[in-house]
């Protein structure tokens, strides 16, 4: 029928926006973490420490490569893994729903040009998720830089000399930045322990996709689908946290901020800038669908003791 039909909205500025402004931005962001994680154009704080200080003389626990997750495992799970369910999701909500593109319009730019509603919003949800990755390793970074936190085996690569620098207490403090005598590039490594850059991204895939399931998928008939959905989307980025602990290469503090951080980003991008995955909207369709078939009946209200002794008068 042709009530059911989309919408067009016709849209001058779309292209231009999307090409001017928002890859734009999110090439910026690209750079910008590439610089941080990949680079030294922005020095790490030297941080002193106290002399024989056993939380940060923890063994060194190897490389990144040698964990129980390293980068080639957790890469992978927050990118494919989020990425795959949103995709299941779209499709399967406009296979299913008829009615699905009720709530979304088709934007025309021009005479040829045509953006297809599940298509364009595809790109906004997983282009967001992106552009929200990248901020996390951003701000991640940055405030690694900033503050030059240790990690718990610090010292274990630092190797510092106690007698030429004259420890004598346990509460002495060593501000000298030339107090390591260690492998550079692992004492720079153990100064950007806080906030957990691994935890932060595991939260924000975590909780970005455990949002998502909640506010868009709906499964009739079972009340466990969806929770035990969100429980294994979740497990994963606890357990890295506590394996990151148990490693000793982060401190508890530091992949609470991480999580912190990534799990606030994840928030403000699904209800500030997504509205909840337009989940308000998908409600109204599905009222309006229930309305269509009669299964939600208009309400006659009935006439009250005071409007029933008002008509017996007029009587």
């Amino acid at each position: 029928m042709a009530a059911h039909e989309p919408e067009i909205k016709s849209s001058v500025s779309f292209i231009p926006c999307f090409l001017f402004v928002e890859l734009v931005l999110m090439a910026g962001t690209v750079i910008l973490s590439y610089h941080f994680e990949y680079t030294d154009t922005f020095p790490v704080h030297s941080q002193g420490f106290f002399c024989y200080d056993s939380t940060l003389s923890k063994p060194y626990p190897g490389p990144e490569s040698s964990s129980r997750v390293p980068p080639r495992l957790l890469y992978p799970l927050i990118t494919v893994l989020p990425v795959l369910t949103i995709l299941l999701g779209e499709v399967s909500t406009a296979l299913i729903n008829p009615r699905w593109g009720n709530r979304e319009k088709i934007i025309s730019c021009g005479d040829c040009c045509f953006f297809n509603p599940l298509l364009r919003r595809i790109v906004r949800i997983l282009g967001l998720f992106s552009f929200g990755l990248f901020c996390t390793v951003i701000f991640a970074g940055a405030v690694q830089t900033v503050t030059g936190n240790q990690a718990p085996h610090f010292l274990s690569v630092c190797r510092p000399n106690y007698t030429a620098l004259g420890c004598k207490s346990h509460m002495q403090y060593i501000a000298s930045p030339y107090a390591c005598s260690g492998d550079p590039d692992l004492i720079n490594e153990a100064r950007k322990a806080f906030p957990s850059k691994p935890a932060a991204l595991g939260a924000y895939a975590a909780v970005y996709t455990t949002m998502y399931v909640t506010l868009v998928l709906k499964v009739k008939g079972s009340r466990l689908v969806k929770p035990s959905l969100c429980l294994a989307m979740l497990s994963p980025a606890w357990l890295l946290c506590l394996l990151r602990v148990a490693e000793y290469r982060n401190h508890w503090r530091d992949v609470l901020a991480g999580t912190i951080v990534g799990g606030a980003i994840a928030v403000f991008l699904v209800t500030c800038v997504l509205n909840n995955f337009g989940s308000s909207s998908s409600e109204e369709g599905d009222l309006i669908e229930k309305e269509q078939e009669g299964v939600i009946e208009d309400e006659i209200p009935l006439p009250t003791a005071c409007e029933k002794i008002a008509v017996v008068k007029v009587r």
